[in-house]
């Protein structure tokens, strides 16, 4: 696949490139934080365990995490918005929970390390280029749209 890759591949180039040879994982993911990343300083870290990615959207940073290339294996996206404790917790659990119910697509508001994150994990089992591009795209958007509003009303209690 070459940098021509949009985050909004058509219908037509995901079935092209399923047809194909086996999805190279990693570099959708490179391909899609490529078009992304306006500063384009990207960070990758190889283990063991997979890759993990870090970029800048706006004003948040995005962690992609690729466990392996098995259909077990796992592709999580997130990104944190908001330190905890913060003010009014109560209502802040309830306007997220309100949002994880009509804003945030497959992603979702959670609790990580005592910080909210916006996350989308799925297998890669059967995971399709878009998919993959839109997990990425969705969950930087929502934070990055979220953050600053988060932060001011409820910021550090």
């Amino acid at each position: 696949m070459t940098a021509a890759y949009q985050a909004d591949l058509s219908t037509s180039d995901e079935l092209a490139l399923e047809g194909t040879a086996p999805l190279n994982h990693v570099q959708i993911i490179e391909t899609v934080i490529a078009s992304m990343d306006r500063d384009q300083k990207v960070m990758v870290g190889k283990s063991g365990n997979g890759y993990v990615w870090k970029f800048t959207y706006g004003s948040v940073e995005v962690f992609v995490q690729l466990t392996g290339e098995t259909e077990d294996d796992t592709l999580t996206v997130w990104s944190f918005v908001l330190q905890l404790p913060a003010k009014n917790e109560a209502q802040l659990t309830r306007k997220l929970l309100e949002m994880n119910w009509t804003e945030t697509f497959e992603a979702r508001f959670c609790i990580v390390n005592n910080q909210i994150a916006v996350v989308s994990s799925r297998t890669l089992a059967e995971l399709s280029p878009g998919e993959i591009s839109r997990a990425i795209t969705i969950v930087a958007t929502i934070a990055d749209n979220n953050d600053e509003a988060l932060q001011a009303e409820f910021g550090a209690a």
